[in-house]
């Protein structure tokens, strides 16, 4: 099972101990708008593996794409770092692969995933939210061998707006829960 940092970290660990499935997090990272960052026109994934909306060439300039790219993986080796304390991503080869996110809006970053595993060799890919738009959901179903999401409101417009309790997740709450899974791991 893996998790996609940073909201999807808390609920794809509590599902993992549920299931009692090896965890561990996947870092992938949204590209941004230049001029409105909670909107993306794609995602790339830990392994240089990107995704693109088809549309995004008559959007932006490929100079502007470019420096996103950079940045953003610059981004991802950081939390690589920091969040997984440099360790490499699990060895997917032939494995059943879950990954879980807090709620999918577009879908960029859960579809890099998605690819990433695929490039590492794994078998069978399914996406796991509580939450998902329509169209992210639809994109999902055709780049995933399962789709598990417990709600598609008609009228998505955020994840957030489906918590009682929405905050951006910090680092440290990220590394807390790592070490918990380290330390229960060791247990079994």
């Amino acid at each position: 099972m893996l998790g996609i940092p940073k909201g999807g970290v808390e609920v794809a660990y509590q599902v993992s101990q549920i299931l009692a499935f090896e965890f561990s997090i996947i870092i992938v990272r949204k590209l941004p708008f230049p001029d409105d960052p909670e909107a993306g026109f794609g995602a790339i994934a830990e392994d240089g593996t990107v995704w693109l909306m088809p549309q995004v060439r008559h959007m932006l300039a490929q100079e502007h794409i470019n420096r996103i790219l950079d940045e953003q993986q610059a981004e991802v080796l950081r939390r690589i770092k920091v969040l997984r304390g440099g360790q490499s991503l699990p060895d997917l080869d032939g494995r059943h692969v879950i990954l879980v996110d807090d709620g999918i809006a577009m879908g960029s970053t859960i579809q890099v995933a998605a690819l990433c595993c695929r490039n590492k060799g794994a078998k069978r890919v399914t996406v796991a939210a509580p939450v998902a738009s329509p169209d992210a959901h639809a994109a999902i179903k055709a780049m995933a061998d399962e789709v598990v999401v417990l709600e598609t409101p008609p009228f998505f417009q955020a994840v957030a707006e489906y918590y009682k309790h929405w905050y951006d997740v910090p680092d440290q709450e990220v590394v807390a829960i790592m070490a918990k899974a380290r330390l229960k791991a060791l247990k079994r």
